[in-house]
């Protein structure tokens, strides 16, 4: 794409990036974001990052069970999102990793791409209960902000958050936490002419809200910013049903483009969303380059990890080795 971060663009200078900070630190009222970010597919003659730490990765070499071993090898090898948690990664320490990880992918010619999960309140306590205070949670994305600088990468910004907001009763607060957000993952790199950052909102799903009421909760929370938003984030429906949806929804946003969530589609949706019986990975990560709005087939959820204490899996986000053998099994 035009103007896009050469690979081998040199990091910026710490001394710019700290009279940066303290510019934030003044207020950005009444800065306008430019939306130059959000131009071009970025999948494009890119080969995707695979985390060579991913949890996966880690059983493969560990496991004493072969039909363990089997499958997490199999899914080790596939590109995934590497997933960033305050939990994991606190606001003292997420620029560094965040940032190891982009130079690891530039080191091996690949793109990384992140999912960010620390909004407050984030599940509505629910399985995946957890995420930072209201007053930490912006700290914590600037922080992710600077080590992203000089890289190239796309971000998956707070799965469930907007479509969860109804239940969870702070429409008006997560709509401006993600609109916050957006705008301090991308001041940095806007203020230093960077291009290499893409953000794709979460757009929820083809079982869940209306395309109408996702699209109100999508364009409140700045979804004109930003290059898109992903679709099936941790689902299993299946890539037809979602693209229909997403074509609706991009419709309904001034033709926002797409990326969709094939991790664990290959069976299609039971409606169950808690690791459901019969799901098997689905179609491998791919750029789609076909002039449509589709901008990529990617794995978002981390195949092998439980969705929470339900159907036999262990908390949410731990690796689930039954749940591993049964999705490759299941795709043959």
């Amino acid at each position: 794409m035009a103007s896009r971060t050469p690979r081998n663009k040199p990091l910026v200078a710490v001394s710019i990036i700290g009279s940066l900070i303290a510019v934030a630190a003044l207020g950005w009222a009444g800065v306008t974001i430019a939306s130059s970010l959000a131009q071009g597919n970025p999948f494009v003659d890119e080969q995707l990052y695979v985390y060579p730490d991913s949890t996966a990765a880690q059983v493969a070499a560990s496991a004493s069970d072969q039909a363990e071993i089997d499958a997490a090898t199999r899914l080790a090898a596939t590109p995934s999102a590497v997933w960033v948690l305050p939990e994991a990664h606190p606001t003292a320490e997420v620029a560094t990793f965040v940032d190891s990880v982009a130079r690891d992918a530039q080191a091996k010619g690949e793109l990384p791409v992140f999912v960010l999960y620390g909004i407050t309140n984030r599940d509505c306590q629910n399985q995946s209960a957890g995420g930072l205070s209201s007053a930490e949670y912006p700290g914590w994305i600037s922080a992710i902000s600077r080590g992203l600088v000089g890289h190239q990468s796309v971000v998956i910004l707070e799965p469930d958050a907007l479509a969860l907001a109804v239940e969870c009763g702070n429409t008006d607060e997560r709509v401006s936490e993600i609109n916050t957000a957006i705008d301090l993952l991308q001041q940095t790199n806007v203020m230093l002419d960077e291009s290499g950052l893409t953000i794709y909102l979460d757009g929820g799903h083809s079982n869940w809200r209306s395309a109408e009421d996702m699209a109100d909760l999508l364009t409140r929370a700045g979804i004109d910013k930003v290059r898109g938003f992903a679709s099936n984030v941790s689902n299993f429906n299946d890539t037809a049903s979602e693209r229909a949806y997403a074509d609706q929804l991009s419709d309904l946003t001034g033709g926002s483009h797409y990326v969709i969530d094939t991790s664990r589609s290959g069976n299609g949706s039971t409606s169950v969303w808690c690791n459901p019986s019969g799901s098997a990975i689905g179609e491998s990560p791919a750029t789609v380059d076909d002039g449509t709005r589709l901008d990529a087939l990617l794995w978002i959820k981390t195949p092998g990890e439980s969705d929470g204490n339900c159907n036999g899996g262990p908390a949410a986000g731990q690796w689930w080795p039954a749940g591993a053998i049964s999705l490759v099994n299941n795709a043959g």
